[in-house]
């Protein structure tokens, strides 16, 4: 191990401070996520509520609900897994970059694989968010009876 100077130091820390940064910017996605995850089990509670209480179509809505509600769980949840490995992959190269100048090892290929990783996994997350929201958007529809269309 060689001895670093207080300039290096510096340097490094500023050149850690964009990673640091993005693990910010990946914590306010995650709580996204989170929020989303949250609206749909509390949905799933009132149905799952509601289900001993129906009978005939309304019972057959709430189950059909309750399999949509299901899936957009899973699919929240992909996101979310892809969204902390990806602030995990960006830990580790803010790790990588210290470990480089302390140790004076080149980790330059590590460090620009794992950016190219953690962005793979954000862009993973973000798609599987996209997919959560055009599912709930499209078990949303407006009855067109609630439009009055014929009232124009």
């Amino acid at each position: 191990m060689m001895h670093i100077g207080a300039e290096n130091i510096s340097g490094l820390i500023q050149l850690a401070m964009a990673p640091a940064f993005l693990l910010v910017a990946i914590g306010a996605v995650l709580q996204l996520f989170a929020g989303r995850l949250a609206r749909v089990v509390d949905r799933s509670r009132v149905l799952k509520t509601a289900y001993a209480d129906t009978e005939g179509k309304e019972h057959d809505r709430v189950v059909q609900e309750l399999r949509g509600l299901s899936r957009r769980m899973k699919i929240v949840n992909s996101a979310i897994l892809m969204g902390v490995c990806g602030a995990i992959t960006i830990g580790l190269c803010i790790v990588s970059l210290f470990t480089m100048a302390l140790f004076q090892i080149n980790l330059s290929i590590v460090i620009a694989a794992g950016f190219i990783l953690a962005m793979g996994f954000m862009i993973t997350g973000l798609l599987y968010f996209l997919v959560e929201v055009r599912l709930a958007s499209s078990n949303v529809a407006v009855e067109t009876h609630y439009l009055e269309l014929d009232k124009r």
